[in-house]
């Protein structure tokens, strides 16, 4: 799978504030609180990112998150207002379904995808969530199952000019 990172400073992005952890990592004289940002950032036009920011302060790790957001920003296959086939991902122990919607149906998500999904400019899909749903693994696996998406004419374009042709009506004559 070829990755198509984009750059961002072209694009009119928005944020979107997924997460917001506080960690406490004990020591010897107490513990040490900081905290971890989950951010995903899109154009609604078909591309998307998310990034982790981790700081000892709340606005310093929504501003990394968002940073890295922006620095991994990839193009996904749109069709129309929803995607254009069904597709699984699986990130750690997260597992996430996406299908197509018929126009007029919405996002039919958890928060976590739907973040992910509206960022990317999907009007109308169907999702299932199943294993663990930690926000960063399912916002992870949702990112992924959308790399996944290809428009199947330009796939059958490709494979025909490769050279694999396809047998359609079973005889080899």
């Amino acid at each position: 799978m070829e990755e198509k990172l984009i750059k961002s400073d072209e694009l009119a992005l928005s944020e979107n504030l997924v997460a917001i952890n506080r960690v406490a990592k004990v020591l010897k004289g107490g513990k040490r609180i900081s905290f971890q940002a989950l951010t995903v950032t899109g154009d609604n036009q078909g591309h998307v990112g998310v990034g982790l920011g981790k700081a000892n302060e709340v606005p310093t790790a929504i501003a990394k998150s968002g940073v890295n957001a922006r620095r991994n920003v990839t193009k996904v296959e749109l069709k129309g207002n929803t995607i254009p086939h069904e597709v699984r991902a699986k990130y750690g122990a997260s597992r996430i379904l996406l299908k197509p919607a018929v126009p007029g149906t919405g996002i039919i998500a958890c928060s976590t995808v739907s973040a992910v999904v509206e960022a990317a400019g999907v009007k109308d899909v169907l999702t299932k969530a199943s294993g663990s749903t930690n926000p960063i693994n399912l916002t992870r696996a949702t990112l992924l199952a959308l790399k996944m998406l290809r428009d199947p004419q330009k796939e059958i374009a490709k494979r025909k000019k490769s050279g694999v042709e396809e047998v359609v009506d079973g005889s080899e004559n």
